[in-house]
């Protein structure tokens, strides 16, 4: 097939898709319909065989699995470290040989994508070029697969770079191409369904803040906790699940006129815990995580930012895993200082 043509198709195809709308044209990057399922979906039969032995197109699909994701309307993605991002396409199992026909020949039929593509897709997966009627002889022996591109990046010309035609896997086989999907790959595309609680950190006092007297900083250790996605593919058997755990808590006053404490302005965890609830009578101390203004914010608060730094990872089915780039995600507050000559804490 010309190449021009199918440069072309794999454009509008890709660009249909974003668009949500049903492709009409086989082997090119796909993206919402065979991704970004939850797991709460049904695994219904979609391929017309009515004995319901053939697996469900819904099985074929990445599920999600976010029940023990951070919630709450203040919760958000994390910001990779440095310019990380998941992978812009790969592959994935499609079709079982039967609903690989029956997507395919309503497409050679209506013609709408040419005589030469379609005389050449014939020769592919029906004439034996090199496989003969869809595979149907080995039905229950393997997948069609075919690649799928990041609906996240779906503008960007790296989602076109998986543009092998679509291609039959033997069950058990490992696929031979590049970015086909893995435990790996799954993890990583977990790792952008992150979602972490927001950053409220406690501060003392609580209202306004007073020049040189120290503020207090620390979080509420019932929000501190370790949060998940899960991705699978249920006819691989595979999946992964990719976690984020809160390490350590960076601190900006939104001023240069102050002191941190400590003085990077991050605090750690200790004990299990990021900074010490103030109790009163420490109110000269200075504080494991907090900080002190150095004057007062006569023309208007100071933007204060709470920026919690997550360590993430992933554990795949397969055994393996690693890290992932660190993400932070945090908050920014109003604060308002004032002078005082003397204060009861």
């Amino acid at each position: 097939m010309p190449a021009v043509r199918k440069d072309r198709s794999a454009v509008a195809a890709v660009v249909a898709s974003a668009l949500g709308i049903m492709m009409t044209v086989p082997s090119v990057a796909r993206a919402a319909d065979d991704f970004g399922n939850e797991s709460q979906n049904p695994r219904e039969n979609t391929s017309g065989d009515k004995s319901g032995n053939d697996i469900s197109a819904s099985a074929m699909a990445i599920h999600f699995d976010q029940s023990r994701n951070g919630k709450g309307g203040g919760a958000g993605p994390v910001t990779p470290a440095g310019d990380w991002t998941p992978p812009p396409c790969w592959y994935q199992p499609k079709w079982t040989a039967k609903q690989f026909k029956a997507y395919t020949e309503p497409i050679w039929e209506a013609g709408s994508t040419g005589y030469e593509w379609d005389a050449a897709q014939r020769k592919r997966y029906e004439g034996g070029e090199p496989y003969k009627d869809f595979n149907l002889d080995k039905q229950d022996e393997g997948y069609w697969w075919d690649a799928v591109a990041n609906p996240d990046r779906i503008a960007e010309p790296a989602a076109l770079s998986c543009d092998k035609p679509t291609f039959w896997v033997d069950k058990g086989d490992p696929p031979n191409v590049p970015n086909a999907v893995t435990p790996e790959i799954l993890g990583q595309l977990a790792y952008d369904r992150i979602r972490v609680p927001d950053t409220e950190v406690k501060l003392s006092p609580d209202a306004r803040q007073t020049v040189n007297l120290p503020t207090w900083a620390w979080l509420d250790e019932t929000a501190f906790k370790p949060v998940s996605v899960t991705a699978s593919i249920d006819a691989l058997g595979i999946s992964a699940t990719t976690t984020a755990t809160p390490v350590s808590l960076r601190l900006d006053p939104g001023t240069e006129d102050a002191e941190l404490h400590p003085a990077s302005g991050e605090c750690p965890i200790e004990d299990g815990r990021i900074g010490t609830p103030y109790t009163k009578g420490q109110g000269d101390r200075t504080p494991p995580c907090g900080l002190t203004y150095l004057r007062a914010s006569q023309d208007g608060p100071f933007p204060f930012k709470a920026t919690l730094t997550w360590k993430i990872s992933w554990e795949g089915s397969d055994g393996q895993g690693g890290d992932l780039p660190d993400g932070t995600f945090g908050t920014t507050t109003e604060v308002t200082v004032q002078e005082a000559q003397a204060v009861n804490r």
